[in-house]
């Protein structure tokens, strides 16, 4: 028996921003932006929230609504595990998987967020598999814990709002979008085969995100109320350690994404390719047993570097960077969607999900259809 993948769905904000608009804001180009990264074109939400968006792809991946992929329709009280992947939730209380759950009338789930960065729907599906195998029938200590038969694994993103629109290395590569997945413990079907998940240091701080908070502590070291609001200490030794505390007092803005291209794509081509094989040795199988990769969406780039370490073609993978970008944990259950939309998965398949992301990240889910 296993975790099976029984629907997934996509949902892409109206407002689609293409290169040359871009051009407008930046030093940049169409021709340099699309040779260097594949990206033409990306969806902003300017009207929708990261939770409109996650609602719209859930219901397509729970069969309620026209669009995405989905075995049956399944019924509100079945889900009993939400997990929210994202950086850029709505809000810090509730979580966004508690507003979702709201939204959809999931009486009966769990729900929390979970913040892996770009890996998030890898780290959610593979978090999502082991609690749902930790209860199953048979299995040690099962009673004692929550059952879950079936889960829903949201990735939702308005990188967006997290974007400095004056940079041109980080401007250029980033969306919004949700992608969404429904899972179910099947004792017939062999579903999830194994799963990887990784961390590495960050030592030079490629790829990082503040916090930016508006209520600093009015007391000084000595308790002593000193109106001193715009003086938080704390923030300045975060500032400190990621290092970007003369950038903040030089005025750029504090929460925006701040990343290293070289550093970072050497990590990602590399920890992509070392996911994928870490994870099929995993379930006994080599790449000649899978039909199809589905990667995380960064930089079309990437992915050709990973092909070529893997010795296959482009067309192993699914590609689908050109019009939404970099939509960090929304990337790999959009694309997924896209595969069952396109026909690419076909029951039996072996498929492979991975993922990379600021942490540093990475994370592969081996699984057949």
């Amino acid at each position: 028996m296993g975790c099976t993948i029984i629907g997934c769905g996509k949902a892409l904000p109206a407002l689609d921003v293409d290169n040359n608009a871009l051009a407008t804001l930046v030093d940049t180009s169409d021709e340099w932006i699309a040779s260097r990264t594949g990206i033409e074109s990306r969806r902003i939400a300017s009207d929708e929230t990261s939770t409109d968006l996650s609602e719209s792809a859930a219901r397509q991946a729970l069969g309620w609504s026209e669009g995405g992929y989905a075995e049956r329709v399944v019924d509100a009280s079945e889900i009993d595990l939400v997990i929210f992947a994202t950086i850029s939730p709505d809000v810090m209380v509730p979580s966004c998987a508690g507003l979702l759950r709201k939204r959809l009338g999931l009486s009966n789930a769990a729900a929390f967020d979970l913040n892996a960065a770009c890996s998030g729907f890898v780290y959610g599906l593979s978090v999502a598999e082991s609690m749902m195998a930790a209860c199953a029938p048979n299995v040690a200590g099962a009673k004692g814990r929550n059952p879950i038969r079936r889960a829903l694994i949201v990735g939702s993103e308005r990188l967006s709002r997290i974007t400095n629109w004056d940079d041109r290395n980080t401007c250029v590569l980033f969306g919004d979008g949700a992608g969404a997945a429904v899972v179910e413990w099947n004792q017939d079907r062999a579903g999830i085969l194994s799963s990887f998940i990784a961390n590495e240091d960050d030592p030079s701080n490629a790829l990082t995100c503040p916090a930016a908070y508006d209520s600093p502590v009015p007391f000084d070291a000595d308790g002593v109320n000193n109106d001193a609001r715009s003086n938080d200490r704390s923030l300045t030794s975060i500032d400190e350690e990621l290092g970007i505390a003369q950038l903040i007092a030089a005025g750029e803005p504090r929460q925006v994404l701040r990343m290293d291209g070289p550093k970072v794509f050497k990590f990602a081509a590399d920890a992509m390719a070392t996911a994928v094989f870490s994870a099929l040795e995993r379930a006994d199988l080599t790449l000649d047993d899978v039909a199809l990769v589905v990667p995380h969406q960064a930089n079309e780039r990437i992915i050709k570097y990973a092909a070529k370490k893997m010795g296959r073609p482009l067309d192993f993978f699914q590609v689908s960077i050109a019009h939404r970008g970099n939509s960090s944990a929304a990337c790999v259950p959009m694309t997924l969607a896209d595969t069952y939309e396109n026909g690419r998965i076909k029951p039996g398949d072996i498929v492979v999900l991975v993922a990379f992301g600021g942490g540093f990240t990475s994370g592969a889910v081996v699984y057949q259809a």
